[in-house]
């Protein structure tokens, strides 16, 4: 369980790194797509933690292997509406890490990453990642909270 919380914050200093450092100097939709897959696998990390918190406590006997299911197994065990959100945020950033995407202003301070998910566009630039950054930075603590209790 701490083992998966370390993995977590790790990724999320990979990704500090890739945005105040990487981001300023490269400014493509590479590190964008990087940065969205990081945040990803600190969140899975964070997911993993609570599974294994679970089993713990004798409420699951087996932690499944698929994200969906990791998901929905979450749900079930654990009544908590922000964790519902974390979980949303989660399947969202799956889902954007997934889709096709068209580059645009690269190279520039306003670089844009334009994606289509559910047949609805969506924009990335430098400020939206940055505070998917923040907001998962904000999940794996609250995740913490929940499995180790500090």
């Amino acid at each position: 369980m701490e083992e998966a919380l370390y993995n977590a914050f790790e990724e999320l200093k990979r990704v500090d790194h890739l945005i105040y450092v990487s981001l300023k100097y490269t400014r493509t939709c590479d590190i964008f797509k990087s940065i969205i897959e990081r945040l990803v696998n600190a969140i899975d990390y964070g997911l993993d933690a609570l599974l294994k918190k679970l089993e713990q406590d004798k409420k699951i006997y087996e932690i499944p292997d698929q994200p969906g299911m990791k998901c929905s197994v979450i749900r079930q065990h654990i009544d908590d509406p922000d964790l519902h959100k974390i979980i949303d945020f989660y399947l969202l950033l799956r889902q954007m890490n997934r889709a096709e995407f068209a580059r645009a202003r690269e190279f520039r301070r306003h670089v844009t990453m334009t994606l289509v998910i559910q047949g609805e566009k969506v924009e990335v630039n430098i400020d939206n990642i940055t505070e998917f950054y923040k907001q998962t930075k904000d999940h794996l603590a609250y995740m913490r909270k929940l499995t180790i209790g500090t």
